[in-house]
């Protein structure tokens, strides 16, 4: 007989998930919300309801499927390909690898702007001191109370945002309008990519698909959908304080706002959060991009590939961070190369959790299920690919 949903457990489950939610506010999210603020006023606040459903409509599948076969979802898709060899495993595996490359390079560019914000040191070497303490933390596998404690640090700054935002007091019936009718302005197609691919974080679908074992549906379903849209929450205050700022977006001029609303202390805490919410994400997506090479390809967490999977996004991170290029550029950029692979992933996602030779009938989507992942997979496909023809176009001219 299945398992009732009790109050403790269900609020066990929301703590549990926050760390799905977490993982995408970090320095992307705060550069692309409020820089989407800035640039853009509330047009793209659509393209934030569209990331905020899509995260739970595909973490949710994930996660079914660890719960109906006890396989994470790396192991199901390279059982459900085994006729192919590694093949399948392993270009899905360099694609996610990818992405937590991508990631490491925003996560310590802004784990060091905020360091910079708060010190004045330099960047060059507050970079190198980052890479060497997440070697270390993640060499001797010390991260999780680090992680949760930092963690707490972003969702106060999450805190201190919203209450910027309803300083900002857009009109509530344009708030509203703007979540769900979309607008594409000119020139903002790099920043909608950028905005899907910091939420719909293609590595948590295997990170939290492998933390799922153990819990019921109504648990899991619980926790994912409050956590994450806390998560959405969060982005939406963060795209709203980004109203306030004037004279173009940059860590500074956040800074400056959040001082002029709250006093010194909001300053602090955007420097502060900006370094948590970096540093944090730093011990994640190495990590993540361990565990999905062991869930795809079976590397044991003690063998040498897993390690030098580790040290790989690592040290990407630190090359784009001791670079002079301009760090809100750089995690723009990055957050959109995730949103243009996220499809690759959703369409193996897909495919798993509707194999009737792995997944058992009440476990597999329905209809409407696969009507939603249809839609994430047809509208991210569209504008990455869009995105990169007009890349392609300023190349040839």
């Amino acid at each position: 007989m299945p398992k009732s949903l009790s109050l403790r457990s269900g609020l066990g489950s929301i703590l549990f998930w926050s760390v799905i939610s977490a993982a995408f506010i970090g320095p992307g999210s705060v550069t692309a919300c409020t820089m989407a603020g800035a640039q853009y006023g509330l047009h793209l606040l659509w393209v934030l309801t569209f990331a905020t459903f899509g995260t739970v409509w595909l973490q949710e599948a994930a996660s079914r499927i660890t719960i109906a076969t006890g396989r994470d979802l790396g192991q199901t898709i390279a059982l459900a390909n085994r006729q192919r060899g590694k093949t399948v495993p392993v270009l899905l595996f360099l694609a996610v690898w990818l992405g937590c490359a991508a990631y490491q390079a925003g996560n310590i560019l802004g784990a060091v702007s905020g360091l910079v914000l708060l010190t004045g040191w330099s960047a060059k070497w507050l970079t190198l001191l980052v890479g060497l303490i997440c070697l270390i933390l993640l060499a001797i596998g010390s991260t999780q109370w680090i992680a949760n404690f930092l963690g707490i640090i972003v969702f106060a700054m999450g805190g201190a945002f919203a209450y910027v935002a309803f300083g900002a007091s857009p009109p509530a019936g344009e708030v509203l309008k703007a979540l769900v009718v979309p607008a594409v302005p000119a020139g903002s197609l790099l920043l909608i990519n950028s905005l899907i691919g910091t939420t719909i974080v293609p590595y948590n679908l295997f990170f939290g698909s492998g933390i799922t074992q153990g819990q019921t549906l109504s648990e899991m379903r619980l926790g994912i959908w409050i956590a994450v849209l806390l998560g959405g929450f969060i982005s939406v205050v963060l795209l709203i304080a980004g109203l306030l700022v004037t004279g173009g977006f940059s860590f500074v001029n956040m800074a400056t706002v959040l001082n002029d609303r709250l006093g010194e202390w909001g300053g602090f805490l955007f420097a502060f959060g900006l370094f948590a919410a970096g540093f944090a994400s730093s011990l994640t997506a190495p990590l993540a991009a361990a565990v999905t090479a062991r869930s795809l390809l079976g590397w044991s967490a003690h063998s040498w590939q897993y390690r030098l999977v580790l040290v790989g996004v690592i040290a990407v991170g630190l090359a784009f961070g001791l670079s002079e290029y301009n760090p809100v550029t750089i995690i723009v950029v990055v957050q959109a190369i995730n949103g243009i692979l996220l499809p690759a992933v959703t369409l193996f996602l897909f495919l798993a959790v509707n194999d009737r030779n792995l997944i058992p009938a009440e476990y597999r989507n329905s209809w409407a299920q696969n009507v939603a992942m249809v839609s994430v997979v047809v509208i991210s496909l569209l504008l990455g690919g869009w995105n990169v023809w007009l890349a392609i176009q300023k190349l040839l001219i």
